[in-house]
């Protein structure tokens, strides 16, 4: 599913470099050539596939995978055989750990994800501010993120929590007589869970399932337009991380706007969907011809110094790495929330002094510009500190 989005989204990129000539290298014009191989998200495929690329049937750059597992699997075999390897699909801060000198990523690192969501949750005026998170693979990232924001000074005067967390993955059948007890006895009311698509749905449609009545929840899966058809209405008010949506117009330096992009994917891929996924594969694709022009060169050293010197800005955002680990310091996340069917992009701050929130049924949070619905907070004694 994500995988084509972003294949897709390489092949509208590869089609419109050649229409207008290719990418200069060096004053030639070198038309660009793409082999997209499934790793049917196998960890031994993607291997194979990527041992092949960088011996028998080397190429001159690579792409990576799509999810960080795999990117784990992926980029120590680039940087192996000195090889540029382009980051789109990964996104656990952990694959910057290792100071690869030859990668570059697109997307802002997972531990980033959930920043604006407990922004929300501190200024909304409910009575006890309590954050459980579920988390699974890369969502040990997306955690530490969540519980980094939760110390900052804002979210401490507000008095955000840390009262429950629970890593693994998330069985319908098993996990919740675990984990449901907790998140009653610790009187939660802000519920996130970090791990891969199918983790997501599976929590989202246990807790509101249940009769735990949690007001606010949020997931990764919520930022891809997927998690609507499968959750349908369930899907109401719930809230997630977004790397890009098209909703957020504005004009980039280099490349089509967001609206010019979307209208060419759908005219060139109209039965896959435009997430995210497809957005920051075709960025990627972009910054990369921009590097390898101001470079003048295919070698993968001094393209990646290209890459250092990059500070610009694409339909997907603002783009900018680290010069010794790679990882993306330009990009922001956005906060997203499902109303009336649609993704919309929502400030998390909007309502910090005001603390109007909408609830139309107990555990969905509504929140948007046009319709709100005051809440009394009532007085505690709190002395804002976190609990682990």
């Amino acid at each position: 599913m994500m995988g084509g989005q972003a294949e897709a989204a390489l092949r509208l990129f590869v089609s419109i470099a050649n229409s207008s000539g290719g990418i200069r290298v060096a004053g030639e014009s070198r038309e660009v050539e793409l082999h997209c191989l499934d790793d049917a998200s196998n960890s031994a495929q993607c291997a194979d596939i990527y041992g092949s690329m960088c011996s028998a049937n080397r190429v001159d750059i690579l792409f990576g995978p799509y999810s960080s597992e795999l990117v784990r699997i992926a980029a120590p075999i680039a940087e192996a055989a000195g090889m540029l390897f382009v980051n789109h699909g990964g996104a656990d801060d952990d694959i910057y750990s290792h100071r690869r000198r030859l990668m570059v990523g697109v997307l802002s690192p997972a531990s980033d994800y959930f920043n604006g969501f407990v922004h929300l949750v501190a200024g909304l005026k409910l009575w006890r501010k309590r954050i459980a998170h579920s988390a699974s693979g890369f969502g040990a990232a997306v955690a530490s993120g969540i519980e980094r924001e939760c110390n900052e000074r804002y979210a401490r005067r507000k008095g955000v929590r840390i009262r429950v967390k629970y890593a693994g993955r998330f069985e319908p059948e098993l996990t919740p007589a675990k984990l449901f007890p907790a998140l009653r006895r610790n009187r939660v009311n802000a519920l996130v869970s970090a791990g891969s698509y199918e983790h997501d749905v599976a929590a989202m449609r246990a807790v509101i399932g249940s009769s735990l009545n949690i007001p606010v929840l949020g997931c990764v899966a919520a930022g891809v337009q997927k998690f609507r058809s499968d959750l349908g209405d369930d899907a109401e008010g719930l809230v997630g991380p977004s790397q890009w949506e098209e909703q957020v117009q504005f004009h980039p330096e280099i490349g089509p706007t967001p609206r010019e992009f979307v209208r060419a994917m759908r005219t060139h891929a109209p039965r896959t969907a435009c997430d995210y996924p497809a957005a920051q594969a075709f960025a990627a694709a972009l910054l990369l011809r921009t590097a390898i022009e101001n470079a003048r060169s295919l070698d993968a050293t001094t393209i990646r110094e290209a890459f250092s010197d990059l500070r610009t800005s694409t339909f997907f955002g603002d783009f900018a790495i680290d010069r010794v680990t790679g990882r993306q310091i330009g990009h922001r996340v956005l906060l997203v929330q499902w109303h009336g069917g649609q993704k919309v992009v929502i400030n998390p701050e909007a309502h910090v002094e005001t603390g109007t929130l909408e609830l139309p049924t107990g555990w969905q949070l509504i929140l948007s510009s046009f319709q709100k619905l005051k809440l009394t907070r009532r007085d505690e004694d709190d002395d804002g500190q976190r609990d682990e």
